[in-house]
């Protein structure tokens, strides 16, 4: 089929799929009396096209009591926080600000990370705010929630190229040593023996709460924004006024310490018959970056400005992992979407985001939901990770994907200049990791008395700290938790183990990677287990092939395309299977690039592929460049602390190098019945491009005049719509907290996985 044939297949499809949605909408009204958000007119003389989030807007038009958090009357007056992402070359924002305050608002944080403001505004104004020619989007402050060793064995991290030994006194090889994860939460219990190091010192460096006040100040026409330069008496009065590295209480919801614990802890001070709860990297260092309350929720705008703490103190602090644990909803697109902007900030500046994709996977009637990928996980720039259950076995031959588990593509969207909303149709997750049953410390008040739990295990002790069977003692606290909370960290933890391994791996490469080694599950497809399930061992034995100064050489521009990335000129690939508790596998061999494109084969890690650099972000035909800038001065360390980051059109460069193979011909065209496209079999893909089946790219990618000719997996709205299914349209509701494989908490309690 030629090129036109193509787009007017593709353009027919479009206005079919328009024509299926309609009707699909018409008939959940019938059925259900539920009007989708989609489904309203727009108000009486307002263009879709705006830079609005859907949901800021219906509430803008409400006249009624306010339905959310982030709305409130003030004197009479609709009031709405909103963060607002500008394109202004003013890293002030400085006419923006006045405007706002010049309409009745104000302004409460500003975001150097993402060029944004948090701001409120009279309702009566946003439209117009969204009307500036300085304003690329404008998204309400949305609430935020957490998602709700066996695991040396289970993921590959006791094997003789990571651990060769591992008791609960002592271990050797790879532990993370020197590496930082962050870890953007609900806290972390500085105190609990689970962080100690060798010498008994802790591992949790610093810890730090985001003051969460913005959905409490409601005041009118004031400018919170101030410098953050270093060496001021600002900087010092704002690092004080979110320091608690003395607080006696760090984590009082429970769910940080857990997670944190899971990426790096230590499980030495237990004895007798009670379970080894080592975490992946026990000796990585830990960064509290704490944006949840004691009941685990946040806005966004809290989250961002945490984000920005992780950026700013990155290079100072060695923080090489950023888990996010948490989440957003959002209907948004990844391109407008401000957690994205601050996690794609966060990887251009060398960090690599870890994001649990979700516990939305199944609805309340325990169907399976596509398209439920919550924001950031959405962002083709983070490593999404999904949950897998495995059956408290160490073999994986019996794992399964969590029927919790966020599937995928994703749903964020924009409207086009037709007024026509365009869904992103990203393949998501990246991979799935352990996530069901998983022990870890639990947070408790740091005081020798009577033991004051974390919320979690105070409100549901019969569910988390019962079944362990483990005497409860103070800084050797344990629970159970499931979800992709924890899955999130499974991955973080092991990302620090690849950068102790090979400190010259980026973000996109170590994503790269991670999908490439991974084991494929039989009988779960792209959109629901990404690559595959996560194997520690295979990721390692590739990174250590790999030249140590990949990093340094892009950041200079030295790297070009096709360049070596070997360790030296001998250096070969490692053999592309694992074996992990006596089974033998082969690498999935699938790495997602561009959003929706399959790709493979070894010259994606022997050759220098562009798509490597940190700074660009490929989704679709849209490929970006977005470089940090630093602080610069007297007494000032060179390009150390971020002050702000641009964003332009990525110029015209290759993308891929030849030798890729493109596996999207291989997939065919997306159809859930008959299991192809975004929907077939991981499992099945793999063996076919083990097999040597694939498309070899003989001229490579590049991008020309700012379009990628590219044809990825999900092309249209039309994608599973003929199928009878119906997607989401990316609203993604509370995470909500899994507590066990039978029993997940989201604003209610809806029965999970069996």
């Amino acid at each position: 089929m030629n090129m036109l044939s193509r787009f007017t297949v593709l353009i027919e499809s479009r206005r079919l799929a328009r024509r299926a949605l309609a009707a699909l909408t018409a008939l959940a009204v019938f059925a259900t009396g539920f009007v989708p958000a989609n489904a309203h007119a727009a108000p009486q003389g307002f263009d879709r096209s705006t830079k609005l989030a859907r949901d800021l807007d219906d509430e803008a038009a409400n006249v009624s009591t306010p339905k959310a958090k982030w709305a409130r009357d003030v004197n009479g007056v609709r009031h709405v926080q909103a963060v607002v992402v500008s394109n202004s070359t003013d890293p002030a924002l400085a006419s923006l600000r006045a405007w706002v305050l010049a309409n009745g608002g104000s302004v409460h944080a500003r975001h150097t990370g993402i060029n944004a403001l948090t701001i409120q505004i009279p309702a009566n104004r946003v439209r117009q705010l969204g009307q500036r020619t300085d304003v690329v989007s404008v998204a309400p402050n949305r609430v935020t929630r957490r998602t709700a060793s066996t695991l040396e064995s289970i993921t590959g991290a006791l094997a003789s190229n990571v651990r060769t030994s591992s008791t609960k006194t002592s271990y050797s090889g790879l532990d993370g040593t020197n590496i930082g994860i962050a870890v953007l939460d609900s806290g972390v219990m500085k105190a609990h023996e689970s962080f100690f190091n060798g010498s008994g010192v802790t591992r949790v460096k610093r810890n730090v709460a985001i003051a969460r006040t913005t959905l409490t100040n409601w005041t009118v026409g004031v400018d919170s924004v101030t410098s953050l330069q270093p060496g001021t008496s600002a900087l010092t009065t704002y690092e004080n006024s979110i320091a608690t590295d003395s607080s006696t209480t760090q984590d009082p919801y429970g769910h940080g310490t857990h997670v944190a614990s899971i990426a790096a802890g230590r499980a030495k001070y237990f004895g007798g018959g009670t379970p080894d709860t080592t975490g992946i990297a026990p000796n990585a260092n830990i960064y509290d970056v704490d944006v949840l309350d004691a009941q685990g929720s946040g806005t966004l705008s809290d989250a961002i400005e945490g984000i920005q703490w992780v950026i700013y103190h990155a290079k100072e602090y060695n923080i090489r992992v950023l888990n996010v644990s948490l989440a957003a909803n959002s209907t948004e697109s990844w391109q407008t979407d401000p957690l994205c902007a601050a996690v794609r900030s966060a990887v251009a500046a060398g960090i690599t985001v870890v994001v649990a994709a979700g516990n939305s996977g199944q609805n309340a009637a325990l169907q399976e939901v596509h398209g439920t990928i919550s924001s950031p996980g959405n962002d083709p720039s983070v490593i999404t990770v999904g949950a897998v259950n495995y059956r408290d076995t160490l073999a994986r031959s019996d794992d399964t994907v969590n029927n919790f588990s966020s599937r995928g593509p994703t749903r964020g969207a924009v409207i086009d200049a037709s007024g026509v909303r365009v869904a992103d149709n990203l393949l998501k997750p990246d991979l799935v990791a352990p996530g069901n049953k998983l022990v870890s410390a639990a947070a408790t008040k740091v005081s020798a008395g009577t033991l004051s739990w974390n919320f979690l295990a105070s409100n549901y002790t019969a569910d988390l700290v019962a079944p362990l069977g483990i005497t409860p003692t103070y800084l050797e606290t344990q629970m159970i938790m499931s979800g992709t909370s924890v899955s999130a960290p499974v991955v973080a933890g092991t990302v620090a183990l690849l950068l102790q391994a090979n400190a010259g791996l980026t973000p996109p490469l170590v994503k790269a990677i991670l999908q490439y080694t991974a084991q494929p599950l039989p009988n779960y497809s792209l959109v629901q287990q990404g690559a595959g399930l996560l194997n520690v061992s295979g990721a390692v034995a590739l990174a250590k092939v790999l030249r140590t100064d990949i990093a340094s050489a892009i950041g200079s521009g030295s790297l070009v395309a096709g360049a070596s990335l070997l360790a030296t000129s001998k250096t070969t690939m490692p053999a592309q299977t694992s074996t992990i508790n006596g089974t033998a596998f082969n690498w999935s061999r699938i790495v997602f690039v561009g959003g929706n494109t399959v790709v493979s084969g070894s010259a994606l890690f022997t050759k220098y592929q562009p798509i490597w650099d940190p700074r660009i972000t490929w989704a679709g035909n849209v490929v970006r460049l977005r470089n940090v800038v630093y602080w610069s001065g007297t007494g000032i360390t060179a390009n150390t602390f971020a002050k702000t980051f641009t964003d332009v059109a990525a110029p015209n460069r290759t993308l891929l190098t030849a030798g890729v193979v493109n596996a999207n011909s291989l997939a065919g065209a997306t159809s859930l019945v008959g299991k192809t496209g975004a929907f077939i079999g991981s499992a099945t893909l793999s063996a076919w491009l083990v097999s040597g089946s694939g498309l070899v790219l003989s001229e490579g990618l590049v991008l020309s005049e700012g379009l990628v000719l590219s044809e990825g997996l999900v092309l249209s709205e039309g994608l599973v719509l003929s199928e009878g299914l119906v997607l989401s349209e990316g609203l993604v509701l509370s995470e909500g907290l899994v507590l066990s494989e039978g029993l997940v908490l989201s604003e209610g309690l809806v029965l999970g996985e069996r």
